[in-house]
């Protein structure tokens, strides 16, 4: 049996975690979204789902890896002691290779943009530049660079890969994006942006609370990679003497910093420009902000510099969702580590490739697939601690909180009743979009609190509480 790794310090397991936070869901998704949820309005809405929502989340998948201290399969096959086990850390399993699959996709068109700035190749054309590389042979080329690079630090195993990669990295990230905001704001014409982006409006977030609240959710969710059983991987490498509220509290903020300066860069700078942010989607943060940086002194640097930071930051997410995969064929398999990171990469080099290859596919499963997916995943998750380890959960929850131990009955509380109608409440609205059904936030509010209450009582039916 392979001798199980772990983190060589809580710092590095830190900085790894906030790097899986702080990827393409803060610089790629963030901005956009934000510019087209009514700036400032959004950010409120988002930031206080993170630290409501989202921390009481992150910290019952870190309390379920840490007791299992294996991949999603192995920790639910021991903590639930049933053949749902093994279903439940498969979906996440599956989860995990969905997202990775497009996510290397993505991770290869910020390569090629990073290599393409230096000589301004898409500043001339930015809307058919993207067009030409987004999907196609091109498109497989740079996935597969991307995950090569990520199954490299992969291969080098936790501590020796992952953390001294995230050690470098992640500081660079906020390094390099701090000197963007910096230089952003050196730039003439962007008070509008600033006042768009931080000046509260009370007014347009009354309007328009229901169309924020969902779009908002959903990032809080994303940006936090919940629901994929990555955060799980990782808590299973902790010891028993980290805090682990304390961690999750430094995870959650840090994660919310990095994505309001990533929008201190790219939002200011488009308004600059006279561009609107809010237009564009996806392919925002390569479209969009191409006439920006060619307009500017020195843009060819500064686009060099700013794809330099979304590849960092791309790559620490993908090592987390790569390692989950990796340390599944370890755990379950006893598989050397090498090994099953060349096995999954291939697998991800196939499926991935589907996806380059397949633009209607590929929108459908890096969207609305997805969702679904991270918000089920996030369900069991809750409703597992909640309702079926709520001794074992709030024993884990102490171990080694100090002055924390007295938040464990309220997070508990938090995870069994309040997280389970906000998760089934995204969930109702991504299935309400799917279907085409008109539904108000009350009507989504009202299936989230009956459905919730019918799995509990199905729990305790089913367990005999």
């Amino acid at each position: 049996m392979t001798t199980r790794e772990t983190w060589v310090s809580n710092v590095g397991f830190v900085l790894a975690a906030i790097g899986s936070a702080a990827g393409l869901g803060n610089i790629w998704r963030f901005p956009w979204l934000t510019a087209g949820n009514g700036g400032s309005a959004f950010l409120l809405v988002y930031s206080l789902i993170v630290i409501g929502v989202g921390v009481p989340g992150l910290l019952a998948e870190f309390v379920l890896g840490r007791r299992g201290r294996q991949t999603p399969i192995g920790t639910f096959r021991s903590l639930l002691t049933s053949r749902w086990g093994s279903a439940l850390g498969t979906f996440n399993v599956i989860t995990a290779l969905v997202i990775l699959s497009f996510y290397s996709v993505v991770g290869g068109w910020i390569l090629r943009y990073m290599l393409a700035s230096p000589t301004g190749a898409y500043f001339g054309q930015p809307q058919q530049y993207f067009g030409t590389i987004s999907y196609g042979l091109q498109a497989v080329a740079f996935h597969l660079l991307f995950l090569g690079i990520v199954a490299t630090i992969v291969g080098f195993g936790v501590s020796r890969g992952i953390e001294r990669a995230s050690k470098v990295m992640l500081p660079a990230v906020v390094i390099l994006l701090g000197c963007l905001a910096v230089w952003t704001a050196t730039q003439p014409n962007t008070a509008a942006g600033y006042a768009f982006y931080l000046s509260f409006d009370a007014d347009y977030l009354a309007a328009n609370f229901s169309s924020v609240l969902g779009p908002a959710a959903g990032q809080a969710l994303f940006t936090l990679s919940l629901g994929t059983g990555a955060m799980l991987t990782y808590a299973s490498y902790l010891d028993e003497d980290v805090s682990l509220p304390r961690d999750t509290l430094v995870i959650a903020v840090s994660n919310v910093f990095i994505g309001v300066l990533a929008g201190l860069v790219v939002i200011p700078l488009l308004f600059s420009q006279g561009i609107d942010p809010g237009q564009g989607g996806p392919g925002a943060l390569f479209v969009s902000l191409a006439p920006a940086f060619a307009s500017l002194p020195g843009g060819t640097a500064v686009a060099t510099a700013f794809f330099a930071t979304v590849l960092m930051a791309a790559v620490t997410s993908g090592i987390n969702l790569l390692e989950t995969l990796v340390a599944t064929l370890i755990d379950r398999f006893d598989v050397p580590r090498r090994r099953a990171t060349v096995l999954v990469s291939v697998l991800l080099a196939v499926t991935g490739s589907g996806l380059a290859l397949a633009g209607p596919i590929f929108e459908f499963v890096s969207g609305t697939l997805a969702d679904l997916l991270l918000t089920v995943g996030l369900f069991a998750f809750v409703a597992i601690v909640g309702w079926l380890l709520r001794g074992e959960a709030l024993a884990e929850f102490r171990a080694g909180t100090g002055r924390f131990a007295a938040l464990a009955e309220p997070w508990l509380l938090t995870v069994s009743w309040v997280l389970p109608v906000v998760v089934l409440f995204t969930l109702a609205t991504t299935l309400v979009s799917l279907a085409g059904v008109s539904l108000g936030i009350g009507g989504r509010a009202v299936v989230a609190v009956v459905a919730a209450v019918g799995c509990r009582l199905a729990v305790a039916a089913g367990t005999g509480e």
